[in-house]
C-alpha cells in the first residue's frame, strides 16, 4: 500500500510502499515527552521501507525501556516527529501525524499503560498492555 507523508513545514517528505503491520499507542514516559504529554500514536512499518523524498531529518539516539538504542528521527526545522529505529526489532514506528492520510490509522492496541496518567483516555475496546505487548517482545525469528 501506498503511503506519503512529511512534516509540517514540508521540508521532509517520505512514502512507504508496503502494508502497514499495525498501530498502537505508547503510554511510556519517553513517548509521552516526545508527544507532548499524551500517548504517542504510531503506525508500524517494516525495516527498509522508508523512502525519503525530501529533506534529510535529523537523529536524537535514546534507550528505549529495554535497554536497546532507539533512534528518534525529526524534522530539524520545525521539530515534527516522524519515526523512531529501535535497534533489535523489525519494524520502525512512525508517527501517525507525520502521515498525510490518518482516516485508518486508529491505534489497534495501547502500550505502557501502566505509565498513563489518569486523564489519558484509554478505550475499553482494544487489547491494552501495562508495558510492552508480548507479541512486540518476541525477538525477530
Amino acid at each position: 500500500m501506498h503511503r506519503e507523508g512529511g512534516c509540517a513545514c514540508g521540508a521532509i517528505r517520505f512514502t512507504i510502499d508496503a502494508p502497514l503491520l499495525g498501530t498502537g499507542a505508547c503510554h511510556c514516559r519517553n513517548c509521552q515527552k516526545f508527544a507532548g504529554g499524551g500517548p504517542n500514536y504510531v503506525a508500524l512499518v517494516p525495516k527498509g521501507v522508508i523512502t525519503i523524498t525530501r529533506g534529510t531529518p535529523h537523529e536524537f539516539h535514546d534507550r528505549g525501556d529495554s535497554g536497546d538504542k532507539v533512534i528518534r528521527a525529526f524534522c530539524p526545522d520545525c521539530g515534527t516527529p516522524l519515526w523512531s529505529v529501535p535497534e533489535h526489532k523489525p519494524f520502525i514506528p512512525v508517527k501517525v501525524g507525520a502521515f498525510d492520510d490518518t482516516a485508518d490509522l486508529a491505534p489497534q492496541m495501547h502500550i505502557y499503560t501502566a505509565s498513563a496518567p489518569a486523564w489519558h483516555a484509554i478505550p475499553d475496546n482494544v487489547p491494552t498492555f501495562a508495558q510492552m505487548a508480548p507479541a512486540i517482545l518476541a525477538p525477530p525469528e
